[in-house]
């Protein structure tokens, strides 16, 4: 069944694009569900005074001088439910967040709950009245009346440069490709079509236009109500953001930190399209769009631009970007061998390259995997382009896997090849056997290793026998090439390897895989295996904790299975899990896989490395990669996403639909350990043109943050053929907070020219137990009974004892912890914001009702104080006296965490310490005790839990820390921007505000 939007309040030739068509639209009036705490809704007509002094409501059994509420008493417009009454309606079920508002007003912050039809017609009351609130009855500028606005001026002066002839009237040709230049992503059918529309309705047909004409056609096409809608709630003139307005908006709702009015004097000087904007300090709606817009505000946090992890770990340490079969532009069997598919490849920064050598027909190697002779591609050329390309999208180290299929001659003109082209790239130096683990990516840039098959010690002739890996013979049997057979009795395949090459294999020696003991007891560090998907998804199934504990020394490489003939690719996401650091994917093959693969390795400067989470990396951590809930130490948080609009979106590449409208919808993906995928979806946008208004909010729970990655796929709900429209996939951990545009991408992976998502994203500690998506916080509080994470026994007395020391000090950081967070959301719904709100936020609302009343109480915060408090003068109405309380509970319980938290950390490191301290005996321990089998396995399991949950909630306890230093830094900060503090004085950075503690060493 079709999920839809219903906009029939709204008609499709009613733009609201500015507060004079909000207005406009309230004096006409509409219906509205007015919501009663009875949990009853009764339908009313509200309309707005000739005078705009008052917002009444018909019918009703109040006499009609009742049934209204004038402007001046209104204290807050609230989007969404946020009053009790519509969080806690036992019909609120039945309407979505987007469609209810409320009006908070009187002395006695009553509030009027109501539910409009659509998204659309609660943007525009909310707007108006917002408007009216801040400046009375003076009517908003419309265009062409009275004084013209900054934004009406500059259209003008526009007009004015084409109006060549100084005619006052332009062609309509010239008017249409002025307003395409001005928004480049719009159809020239569109904007056609727009003026049509004009000239008919003012009755001024012809081939010319007018200026008046020209700025009404202008304001319709380029206006979106949800940016415009945006401003005005942070405007404090009227229909442009102020220096000041500006500053709030990045600091409050982008998350920005440190912002400056000189930094927003920049941004307007930037993006202001008019002179008398940037000359005044003032951002109008075309600016502001044209800043949101932009890559100074794009959802890609910038700092992941360019590398910014630790690249100084061990090689093992580090997700490795990887590429099969890369030579191929098309499938494995059926495509053509073209050398542009390795540039393209080391151009996406992949570092692990996989080459086949196969005997050439003129003495010389050839790297091929098509059966005709003219596809193949000389093993000479492939190295030269190698050579020129290995460095130039990412400094550090590449990996070239050499599977041997050439004779021993051949092999020596490989080796010879590679010496000299790659020179003193090549990296030759023989392991270091003191070391334990390989040398990072820092020590190997600019080096260039050769993983192969390596001639075993003893073997002092020219050439020898070494076991053969499977991978490549596949596809020789198909091809009918295999000259070879299988052993006797299934065993390794043997195949002759000369000395030359066998000498450049140095840190990535490869050797087969026999089980995870003997790897533990036996494998040297610079070995490493191959395993087919087949092969590691069994393990990855039956044995995940064994698989990532390898895979903390040990380089393993996952090659696709030899039946993807369509070279389709593996989800890398179910190897990464497990701590597998190179995925080979099949670079030629669009998809899902691809797109995670590509939109992975985008987080690290595109540098093809990115460090594993910590809980893989840490010798002793207890990890399942199959969990389908929190980790121990690891903080769950929640993804907070609104799906605002699209903007430009094409139509799907292989639709059989003859018309040009598309009707889409937006899936959102988290892909990433099993308890974290999900997919949520919207409603289909109907007969929404190229721009569609969905404006739903979706939520997900991410139990491993560093492990997740976000796609948006767009697709047609009403398709022929082909349903897919756009996509784009983003680490979580790259995310920015605040509105964002989303640049949409091909199916390919390329940019689409000016095609957009509109969003809201808002990240917060996860609170309550179960996914944060089945039920509302509401519904948590208070019967949640809390949840305490405690130590396992290993069945060793000594260390037992040592844990079991740390059991209170973890109820005290669990407490600590969640006394602040339930704290804060308390405080937070009453502000009527949600859990997602900042602390500045919450400052500012409360402020806001303060100031928007004649008869209003006193209430101040006094910032002589480190843990402010809220003071009243006088009576105050009870909602304000609840905030009062929250707020008073919020700042205790901060407080006892701020001051409690260093000595609880003490205790919780001391046990950790003491139980690392058992580490290095734990295997003679583990004999003296006579442990061994199922029992020594549940020893190591526990030990390796008790040492991960006691680093993981002394972190968390650290983080909290930081937030409760922050949030009062925030105050502070808020009280005097807001003039509701008093004896303030400046107060440092969070940072400064006391020393931090030490970080826990891994």
């Amino acid at each position: 069944k079709k999920k839809t939007v219903s906009f029939s309040s709204m008609p499709n030739d009613r733009k609201i694009n500015s507060t004079a068509a909000c207005i406009s639209l309230m004096l006409e009036g509409c219906e509205l569900k007015k919501v009663r705490s009875n949990s009853r809704m009764y339908s009313r007509f509200f309309v707005l005074d000739a005078d705009m002094r008052s917002v009444r409501w018909e019918p009703s059994k109040k006499d009609s001088e009742k049934a209204k509420i004038e402007i001046k008493s209104v204290k807050e417009v609230r989007v969404g439910k946020k009053t009790p009454v519509l969080r806690s309606n036992g019909l609120s079920d039945q309407f979505s967040d987007e469609c209810a508002f409320s009006i908070i007003y009187g002395d006695n912050y009553e509030s009027l709950d109501l539910v409009a039809s659509s998204a659309d017609v609660v943007s525009a009351w909310v707007m108006g009245l917002r408007y009216l609130v801040s400046y009375g009855k003076h009517s908003p500028e419309a265009p062409g009346t009275g004084h013209p606005s900054l934004r009406t001026s500059w259209i003008s002066s526009v007009f004015d440069l084409a109006d060549l002839e100084k005619s006052g009237r332009i062609p309509v040709s010239r008017a249409v490709q002025l307003i395409k230049a001005l928004n480049p992503g719009m159809k020239t059918s569109t904007i056609e079509l727009k003026f049509k529309e004009l000239q008919k309705a003012s009755e001024r047909p012809g081939t010319e236009v007018a200026c008046d004409l020209f700025v009404e056609a202008y304001c319709e096409l380029c206006t979106r109500p949800e940016i415009f809608f945006l401003l005005v709630q942070f405007s404090s003139n009227k229909e442009y953001l102020g220096v000041k307005d500006l500053l709030m908006f990045l600091e409050v709702e982008q998350g920005m930190e440190g912002v400056t009015e000189e930094k927003c004097l920049e941004i307007v000087s930037k993006y202001e399209p008019s002179k008398e904007g940037r000359e005044k300090g003032y951002l109008a709606i075309d600016g502001f769009t044209r800043y949101l817009l932009s890559a100074d505000c794009s959802i890609f946090d910038p700092q992941h631009r360019k590398v910014c992890q630790d690249m100084a770990q061990p090689l093992s340490h580090y997700y490795i970007s990887s590429a099969h079969s890369t030579c191929l532009l098309e499938d494995n069997f059926w495509g053509s061998s073209d050398i542009s598919g390795y540039i393209s490849a080391l151009d996406l920064g992949c570092r692990s390259i996989e080459l086949v050598l196969w005997d050439g027909p003129e003495g010389e190697p050839v790297v091929y995997t098509s059966p005709s002779a003219a596809s193949c591609v000389p093993f000479r050329a492939v190295v030269g382009l190698i050579d020129q390309h290995a460095f130039t999208a990412s400094a550090y180290p590449l990996i070239l896997c050499l599977v041997v299929r050439c004779s021993a001659p051949q092999q020596r003109l490989a080796a010879q090849c590679l010496r000299k082209t790659l020179g003193e790239k090549l990296y030759l130096e023989p392991p270091n056997p003191v070391a334990s683990y390989l040398p990072s990516p820092e020590e190997l840039k600019g080096r260039i290793l050769i993983k192969g098959k390596k001639l075993p010690p003893t073997c002092e002739d020219s050439e020898g026998e070494v076991s053969d890996e499977e991978e490549g013979w596949e596809l020789a049997r198909r091809l009918g090439q295999e000259d070879r057979e299988a052993p006797e009795g299934g065993g390794l395949r043997r195949v002759r390897l000369s000395r030359e090459l066998s000498e450049l294999v140095s840190l990535c020696q490869a050797v087969p895989f026999q089980d995870f003991e003997s790897s533990r007891r036996g494998q040297h560090y610079w070995e490493m295996c191959s395993f087919s998907e087949v092969e590691a998804g069994r393990f990855a199934n039956e044995c995940p904790a064994e698989l990532v504990s390898y895979n903390k020394r040990f380089l393993s490489r996952i090659y696709p299975s030899p039946m993807r003939i369509d070279a389709s690719n593996m989800n890398p996401q179910d190897f990464w899990k497990c701590g597998c650091q190179m995925v080979a994917m099949n670079y030629q093959t669009p998809g899902l896989m691809m797109d995670l693969n590509a939109g992975w390795f985008r987080q690290n400067g595109a540098c093809g490395y990115v460090l594993r989470p910590a809980i893989m990396r840490e010798e002793v951590s207890y990890f399942s990669a199959n969990a389908k809930d929190s980790l121990p130490g690891v903080p769950a948080q929640l993804l907070h996403l609104k799906v605002i609009s699209g903007q430009n979106l094409p139509k799907p590449k292989g639709s059989g639909a003859k018309g040009e409208v598309v009707e889409p919808y937006v899936c959102a993906e988290i892909h990433g350990i099993p308890a974290d995928c999900a997919e949520h979806r919207t409603k289909t946008a109907l007969q929404s043109g190229d721009n569609p208004i969905f404006d739903e909010s979706l939520e997900f729970q991410i139990n491993l943050p560093e492990l997740a990655v976000l796609r948006f796929v767009v697709l047609d709900d009403d398709y022929i053929g082909d349903e897919f429209i756009a996509q784009y996939t983003i680490p979580f951990e790259c995310l920015q907070p605040g509105y964002r545009h989303v640049p949409l991408q091909s199916l390919a992976g390329e940019p689409l020219p000016h095609a957009t998502l509109f969003v809201h994203v808002a990240i917060t500690d996860r609170r309550g137990e179960g996914k944060g998506h089945r039920r509302g916080l509401a519904g948590r509080r208070g019967r949640r009974v809390r949840e305490y994470t405690s130590t396992k026994a290993t069945g060793i007395k000594a260390i037992d004892e040592v844990f079991r020391t740390a059991t209170q000090p973890l109820r005290e950081a669990t407490d600590l912890r969640e006394n602040v967070q339930n704290a804060l959301v308390s405080f937070k719904e009453l502000c009527g914001l949600t859990p997602a709100a900042n602390m500045k936020q919450c400052i500012l609302t409360v402020s806001t009702w303060l100031l928007h009343s004649d008869s209003a109480p006193s209430v101040t915060l006094n910032l002589a104080e480190q843990y402010p408090p809220m003071e009243a003068q006088g009576p105050i109405p009870e909602l304000l006296r609840k905030v009062l309380t929250a707020y008073e509970t919020m700042i205790q319980t901060s407080r006892t965490l701020i001051e409690s938290a260093d000595a609880v950390y003490g205790k919780l490191i001391q046990a950790q310490q003491a139980g690392m301290d058992f580490h290095k005996e734990l295997h003679r321990i583990e004999t003296k005790e006579g442990l061994r089998g199922r029992k020594l396995q549940k020893a190591l399991e526990s030990f390796a839990w008790n040492i991960t949950v006691l680093k993981g909630q002394a972190d968390l306890l650290k983080h909290a820390k930081a937030e409760a230093l922050d949030n009062l830094w925030q105050i502070h900060n808020a009280g005097q921007s807001c003039g509701i503090g008093r004896n303030g004085s400046a107060l440092p950075e969070p940072s400064r505000l006391q020393a931090p503690l030490e970080p826990i060493p891994e």
